[in-house]
């Protein structure tokens, strides 16, 4: 998937259908010359529905199409019959979905399974045909029910990337590289920062068979948990991922004070997340000798604290099959 495909922001209109009209018909047969009301139902107007998807990764198909109309319901005709419901519109969205109201921002629902389906804007009810309405002192109503309108909305769909792993660092700390090297995925990859505007997915292959999903998240900056430099955007594909690869290039000025930076972060635009396991890695590590790795492991036990932390280099490979190992007993913890 191209970084240009990758859509996790949509807002568009819908609008369910009105129910039918209920009929007022009064029955008519040979011999029978005063048959009665038997004016039927209005069928239901059509529901907008958003379904999970597992096979879709992104809200590309909403790009460019943002308006949708569910049908209307049929009126009711003779001898009780209900119309026709409206036609549904099933809107199919990548798991981890969240669907708010435009004109609120209120959450209304999300979805996170397979084959779920809630309605997002619900159809109008069919009105009831004159039968409903006959009693001993009226006996023939020339009367039924209208159809209730359908429902207009704005909605913003939102999407917030399901991972088993989510890479977090600044811009320019090798995570593009790092995703390219351990999977399949062929990330943006520049030596300039923000190089990454959109996350990139990738499976890592592991022993025996087994896998499991790495994001690259674009770049963190100070600031971003109040929306600095596109923060808001960024963040929220954290929420969803179980394990946080905080990523810290060798040569940053001062590791330790990097990765408070980028906790304090985390914990501003949701104190939620630091509840999650997290692993450190040194990357470009590959510049370092012996010598100065055993000295930064001085100063990083005190620093770090129970943070596990690993030293690795995407270049030289340095390091990746203990981190994958890592990962995978965390996963599985």
């Amino acid at each position: 998937m191209t970084e240009g495909n990758f859509v996790d922001y949509v807002k568009m209109q819908v609008s369910s259908g009105n129910g039918g009209k209920g009929s007022m018909h009064l029955h008519r047969e040979k011999y029978v010359p005063k048959g009665g009301p038997d004016g039927g139902d209005g069928g239901r107007g059509g529901h907008i529905i958003v379904r999970g998807n597992q096979n879709l990764w992104t809200l590309l198909g909403y790009k460019y199409k943002r308006h949708f109309k569910a049908g209307h319901g049929e009126h009711g005709s003779k001898n009780r019959s209900t119309g026709a419901d409206g036609q549904d519109i099933f809107l199919e969205v990548p798991l981890g979905t969240v669907v708010r109201d435009s004109s609120t921002n209120k959450v209304l629902f999300e979805i996170t399974e397979h084959g779920e389906e809630v309605i997002a804007a619900e159809g109008g009810k069919g009105g009831r045909g004159n039968w409903h309405f006959k009693s001993p002192t009226n006996q023939t109503p020339r009367y039924a029910q209208p159809g209730i309108p359908g429902e207009e909305k704005q909605l913003t769909l939102e999407l917030k990337v399901l991972a088993d792993v989510g890479l977090v660092g600044f811009p320019n700390a090798g995570k593009s590289t790092l995703l390219s090297v351990i999977t399949s995925a062929k990330p943006k990859i520049a030596d300039y920062e923000f190089t990454t505007l959109k996350p990139n997915l990738g499976i890592v292959k592991y022993r025996d068979y087994k896998s499991f999903v790495m994001a690259d998240i674009p770049g963190i900056i100070e600031g971003a948990a109040e929306g600095k430099g596109l923060g808001h955007y960024f963040l929220r594909h954290i929420e969803r991922n179980s394990i946080l690869l905080f990523l810290i290039p060798a040569d940053s000025n001062d590791i330790s004070q990097e990765y408070q930076i980028l906790l304090n972060e985390l914990k501003r635009y949701n104190p939620e997340l630091l509840d999650k396991n997290r692993l450190v890695a040194i990357s470009k590590s590959d510049m370092l000798d012996d010598e100065l790795i055993r000295e930064m492991k001085v100063e990083l036990d005190k620093d770090l604290l129970d943070t596990p932390y690993l030293f690795i280099s995407s270049v030289s490979e340095l390091g990746l099959n203990e981190l994958k190992d890592q990962l995978w007993l965390l996963l599985n913890d």
